[in-house]
């Protein structure tokens, strides 16, 4: 199997109008740019990898930025003899520069996600955010976030940023820097602030939390056979479909180092996925340890039913929304929370008087922590059922 490079990421109308297909790339880019899953099928031939996509996109999905996207997170290959295949994986990647964007501006309804609306926009994403409210009504932001295109130490993208930005909040912003920082500003700290039993507790009845937010009752069957192939485990599993799911899979088989050399994933009306994995460990042997199959089930089926944790808490007379979801290996955080929370807010006329994004060790892995202080001084308070019932369809895509 040899793809030009510059094939490697082809997008096409499919047969069936509406659903376009894209050929190979990265689950993360696919949740970055707002793209509903229909189904998948990979399988590789131990060099190549070949991914097809079924996917529904929206009016506005910028299609030709997405293959260059897609292209972008590709190894590097030469069609012709191969040799700088690997090149990209002898060498670890430089960690992106991290910025600083800080900015004050008067206070409104649905500001916050106005702000991060335009930072997806231009590719930049948010690491890390501590968000105040003055008592005369002004908002001080601070975002550290990364750029994508690499382009922030340019004044020109730096100008562009701030234009942006004073397009969308016009006369309501009063000022705006940019300035580079280190990278520890996002390493994780193991935090001092209460973090509750429904963040912390792996062991809570997630049927329970699901049936109290409205949400359709989660159940993962999952299956092993290792009989159907002399090198590969077959994995079938069965789950309700959510925003993000092939990626909360895939997070989890790169944490245990499996590879996966043939799949399909298919989703049905009755928003139910089935996926059949056939994968092998990293030494090329499948999985035949029983405790091995047993903590892999155990993962999957946990993750899967609660890939983000949410929690609303009573702080006095205030209330705090807590969201929390795990960090890969690699460091990376579920993309797109931030834009999901402050949105559920939004269309609830929630406003936010405080936000805050942390990273904390919760038992041995590393968890990003979203920290929201709602501003309930008008009266116009929601119940807080409600609130948590809101984000937690956003942020499955169940809205």
């Amino acid at each position: 199997m040899g793809i030009l490079y510059d094939d490697v990421v082809m997008i096409r109308q499919s047969e069936k109008e509406g659903e376009p297909k894209i050929s190979d790339g990265h689950f993360t880019v696919l949740v970055i740019f707002f793209l509903d899953l229909c189904g998948a099928d990979m399988s590789t031939d131990g060099k190549w990898c070949y991914i097809v996509f079924w996917v529904i996109g929206k009016p506005n999905t910028r299609w030709g930025l997405l293959k260059k996207r897609l292209m972008g997170v590709c190894p590097s290959c030469s069609s012709a003899s191969g040799i700088l295949f690997y090149q990209s994986e002898l060498q670890p990647p430089k960690p992106p520069d991290v910025f600083l964007l800080k900015f004050c501006c008067r206070d409104r309804r649905g500001l916050l996600h106005d702000v991060t609306v335009v930072l997806c926009e231009l590719e930049l994403t948010i690491k890390r955010v501590k968000v105040s409210t003055t008592p005369d009504g002004r908002v001080m932001d601070l975002f550290f976030i990364t750029d994508t295109r690499e382009q922030m130490h340019t004044k020109k993208r730096q100008d562009d940023t701030h234009d942006y930005l004073q397009d969308v909040l016009g006369d309501a912003m009063l000022s705006c820097e940019i300035e580079m920082v280190g990278p520890e500003i996002t390493a994780c700290s193991q935090g001092h602030s209460f973090l509750p039993p429904a963040i912390t507790d792996d062991k809570l009845n997630s049927d329970i939390d699901e049936r109290q937010r409205g949400s359709p009752p989660s159940s993962v069957s999952i299956d092993m056979d290792n009989s159907l192939s002399p090198s590969h485990t077959l994995v079938q599993i069965v789950c309700q479909d959510h925003k993000g799911l092939l990626y909360d899979l895939m997070r989890i088989l790169k944490d245990y180092n499996i590879q996966i050399s043939y799949g399909r994933f298919t989703t049905k009306q009755t928003r139910k996925c089935e996926m059949d994995l056939f994968i092998m460990q990293a030494d090329g042997k499948k999985i035949v340890d029983p405790n091995k199959q047993d903590a892999l089930c155990s993962r999957i089926r946990r993750d899967l039913v609660r890939s983000l944790r949410v929690s609303l808490v009573s702080r006095g007379p205030d209330t705090e929304l807590l969201v929390a979801n795990p960090v890969e290996l690699s460091g990376m955080g579920r993309p797109l929370v931030f834009h999901d929370i402050t949105l559920a807010l939004k269309i609830l006329n929630t406003g936010i008087f405080s936000a805050e994004i942390g990273r904390h060790m919760i038992g041995d892995r590393e968890w990003e922590v979203y920290r929201v202080l709602l501003d309930e001084t008008d009266g116009s308070s929601v119940p807080q059922h409600r609130i948590e019932e809101a984000v937690w369809k956003m942020l499955m895509g169940w809205e």
